[in-house]
């Protein structure tokens, strides 16, 4: 396969720039990721840079051990970067790499299912606090997002973050969580519900709550 030419870097947090729109920085990220194949060090760094916040974001959301969070994310990128010689673009690097993130989550449940685990809520919040995109549209007045999304089954929470937060589309998520797109629109419209649900109940609860003078 002839890899195509690597294209610009994606702007920066610091950017003054335009953003790029989600399809073409799938793109482009996908254009690095068939680059870094041969070994071009440019080529995995903007790779590596261009995801690595979406996979700290998937993995804290599915796993709730805050020590494992960087640990899985690592995992992650050190298998992507073993297997990139049998990446072809078939789908985009953000999916396929999501796949590995999800096989990296499930592989640390097999393994710490045959010895003892803790697990620190607090903790486990606050890496996902660190990982989550700040000021998302719908979720204001003190909401934490995190906390509503916790509570949702984890079928639901990994569909909502794959499409809400990560950002693929329906067909991308559903192939990254290895089911039918039809189930991911279920899953995901059921999630949006109760989101709404309890987004709701808290506002009524907080409007409903006397203020001191």
């Amino acid at each position: 396969m002839t890899t195509p030419a690597l294209p610009s870097a994606p702007p920066g947090p610091d950017s003054h720039g335009p953003v790029e729109p989600t399809a073409s920085r799938d793109d482009s990220i996908t254009a690095w990721a068939l680059a870094a194949r041969s070994g071009d060090p440019v080529a995995v760094d903007r790779f590596v840079r261009a995801l690595h916040r979406d996979v700290r974001c998937y993995v804290a959301h599915l796993c709730h051990d805050a020590q494992a969070v960087d640990d899985l994310a690592q995992d992650t990128f050190l298998r992507a970067l073993g297997s990139l010689h049998r990446f072809e673009g078939r789908s985009t690097a953000r999916t396929w790499l999501m796949s590995i993130a999800r096989r990296a989550v499930i592989d640390s449940y097999r393994y710490a299912a045959t010895r003892p685990r803790s697990s620190d809520s607090a903790d486990w919040q606050a890496a996902v606090e660190r990982a989550q995109p700040r000021n998302l549209p719908g979720f204001e007045d003190g909401i934490a997002l995190l906390d509503l999304v916790a509570t949702l089954p984890a079928e639901r929470r990994e569909a909502f973050l794959l499409t809400q937060l990560v950002g693929l589309p329906y067909a991308e998520a559903a192939a990254a969580s290895g089911c039918p797109v039809g189930t991911v629109r279920s899953r995901v419209a059921r999630a949006r519900a109760t989101l709404t649900d309890q987004l709701a109940a808290a506002e009524h609860e907080q409007q409903a709550t006397p203020t001191t003078a």
